[in-house]
């Protein structure tokens, strides 16, 4: 009876609150992959794609699935504003790597900085959410020619998704969240966070 009770309160007072990274090269489509999870996950209207501009720094964003929070960060992928992207890696649960699927010819410059975001130490263990956005467009390449450029095997060992998807128009948004938020209520990367943090019971 007392799990009952405890299950019931834990799921009307208490919220688990994720922070996650949104990375990739300039012009992938981050912001606009944020505004689309804005408008489907809340009230709020996210800002049409006409209006938005490439990100400079760092956006926020904060989403609510089931009776979970999400933070997520958003940071500009320009080539100069890259280096910034690992102070954030630490305090982060979950990674999602967003890749322009209608511009081949930046698909090199996407695998390296994606490879370099599994290889650091501060990410580890950490989820990882790979995007093929921009599906909606005719020239974009299939979510399966784009995962065999990137070789995604050697990610055996790392908890990853690789999933095609439209910012612009919503496709596979919603699977690809809702596995995330899966992923990381039991990951862990969030059990290592939560000790590090000095957070004992039960998760919150």
């Amino acid at each position: 009876m007392f799990s009952l009770f405890y299950g019931l309160w834990k799921y009307m007072f208490s919220k688990t609150e994720f922070h996650v990274l949104i990375l990739g090269i300039d012009k992938a489509g981050k912001t606009t992959f944020l505004e689309k999870l804005k408008s489907v996950y809340s009230n709020l209207e996210g800002l049409p794609p006409d209006r938005i501009v490439p990100t400079v720094g760092l956006n926020i964003g904060r989403i609510e699935v089931s009776n979970t929070k999400l933070v997520f960060w958003d940071l500009g992928g320009q080539p100069g504003l890259r280096s910034i992207w690992e102070k954030y890696y630490e305090e982060a649960h979950a990674v999602i790597f967003v890749i322009d699927a209608a511009c081949p010819s930046r698909f090199e410059d996407s695998k390296s900085a994606l490879e370099k975001v599994l290889r650091h130490e501060d990410l580890q263990g950490a989820p990882v959410l790979i995007l093929a956005n921009k599906q909606d467009l005719a020239e974009a390449v299939s979510g399966e020619e784009l995962a065999r450029y990137l070789d995604l095997k050697k990610l055996d060992e790392r908890v990853y998704m690789f999933e095609a998807v439209s910012a612009y128009d919503g496709l596979g948004i919603k699977e690809s969240v809702e596995w995330l938020v899966e992923v990381m209520e039991r990951s862990k990367r969030t059990e290592m966070l939560r000790i590090r943090a000095g957070v004992t019971g039960p998760p919150a």
